[in-house]
């Protein structure tokens, strides 16, 4: 039996405009995409777009499910009791889904082994969410700051320990593996631009992550940072705000193999924030504003580079919650000057690409994996309808209708 979604307008994630048209879906594949009626079989089931946009899920490019706040659950700080820390990942993961992101790249975790576990929770259907790329435990940054996580598991220092730490995460499950290359200033005045690992110690890193065969995130801030990162083969490197042309040239010498992602949510969420009396935020908010005006300049010179950069906000603190995720859609076309179509692209097929599945995911086109929802309005035009989860009708991953209202669901006679 197949799905035959009809009367669309199909943004397919390639960047071009919405075009009318039908999508045929059977198993988990896309089989027909076609800008004419597809013709229905005895008992296919037949979704009525009714002229809303059928577009790609979206793919969460900087994802940590195990930051405990999220639109339904406020939590005050980072720290939760392990088994709340567990419940509060598998709520997230469905939150993500709820908010039509099919997919999310982990870009670090506070357990060893909690992702992992979720990860054969969403991959046997036993759990509703992203797929997702499980990461490992992220080691607490050096901080001052109330949101600091609390101690997090440690690993030996010098290139040997830093290769055990590798393979013990491959060996486990993880995917990926993260490293805080730089510090963070919002955690700690100055810490962005202090390097947290030596150079032996982070090309270790990159040799024993090709022997593991896992990948490698890292959180780098300070121009060193990202050097360090690109010369051991890291494939994702997230802020980079401080990259100096040097830095620049060496991301885009590499661009066909690595991405990067900016992560201004946190940025803009901290610049908004309304604290409670007792916390000051007053030096975060300065850092905020100076890194927003780094990482504009930064985003200008990468795109115009062809570097392959993706949304993702570092959702999941107090004041950025998990669910809020879409919002980035919004910031990307405000500061970094991208067009609707060019972030729902980097939402969507650039996306596939960062989840290793750029040949069967992120694109509505025969052969590729049906994970698809159907907005009501059109986000080319306006992407901030996307932040209201009403306004996706529905939401396949997988080929599985896991939202779909019955008035738009009819059978082939």
């Amino acid at each position: 039996m197949r799905t035959i979604i009809k009367n669309a307008r199909i943004f397919d994630g390639t960047g071009r405009k919405p075009f009318p048209g039908s999508v045929a879906v059977e198993g988990n594949r896309i089989t027909d995409v076609s800008e004419s009626d597809i013709t229905a079989a005895s008992g296919d089931r037949i979704i009525n777009a009714d002229g809303r946009v059928l577009m790609p899920g979206l793919v969460e490019a900087h994802a940590h499910l195990t930051w405990p706040t999220s639109v339904e659950k406020f939590v005050p700080g980072m720290y939760l009791p392990p088994e709340e820390l567990a419940l509060t990942a598998a709520r997230n993961a469905r939150i993500l889904l709820d908010h039509g992101f099919t997919s999310a790249y982990s870009a670090g975790a506070l357990s060893k082994k909690l992702e992992i576990s979720l990860n054969e929770h969403l991959t046997s259907g036993g759990l509703p969410g992203p797929r997702l790329i499980p990461s490992s435990v992220e080691r607490e940054p050096p901080n001052d700051s109330e949101l600091d996580p609390g101690q997090a598991d440690k690993h030996e220092h010098g290139p040997e320990g830093v290769k055990a730490f590798v393979k013990e995460c491959a060996d486990i499950g993880a995917k990926a593996v993260k490293f805080l290359i730089s510090g963070e200033n919002a955690l700690k005045p100055g810490a962005s631009h202090e390097l947290l690992y030596s150079e032996e110690e982070i090309l270790a890193a990159g040799e024993q992550a090709k022997a593991s065969d896992v990948w490698l995130t890292g959180h780098a801030h300070a121009a060193e940072a990202v050097k360090l990162g690109v010369r051991a083969g890291f494939r994702v490197l997230y802020h980079c705000t401080y990259a100096d042309d040097e830095a620049i040239d060496m991301l885009l010498a590499n661009k066909d193999n690595m991405f990067v992602a900016p992560t201004i949510g946190i940025v803009q969420a901290t610049l908004d924030a309304t604290p409670p009396p007792h916390m000051d935020m007053t030096y975060m908010k300065e850092d905020a504003a100076d890194v927003m005006t780094h990482q504009i300049k930064l985003v200008a010179k990468l795109k115009a580079g062809g570097m392959k950069l993706l949304p993702g906000g570092d959702y999941g603190f107090p004041f950025n919650p998990n669910g809020r995720n879409a919002r980035d859609l919004e910031l990307w076309v405000q500061h970094f000057n991208y067009t609707p179509e060019e972030v729902l692209h980097a939402a969507t097929q650039l996306g596939g690409e960062i989840m290793g599945m750029g040949d069967e995911l992120g694109l509505v086109k025969t052969g590729y994996l049906a994970d698809l929802l159907l907005i009501d309005g059109d986000p080319t035009e306006d992407v901030t309808i996307l932040q209201n989860k009403a306004n996706i009708s529905l939401i396949m991953k997988d080929g599985d209708a896991y939202k779909l209202p019955l008035s738009l669901l009819t059978t082939a006679a």
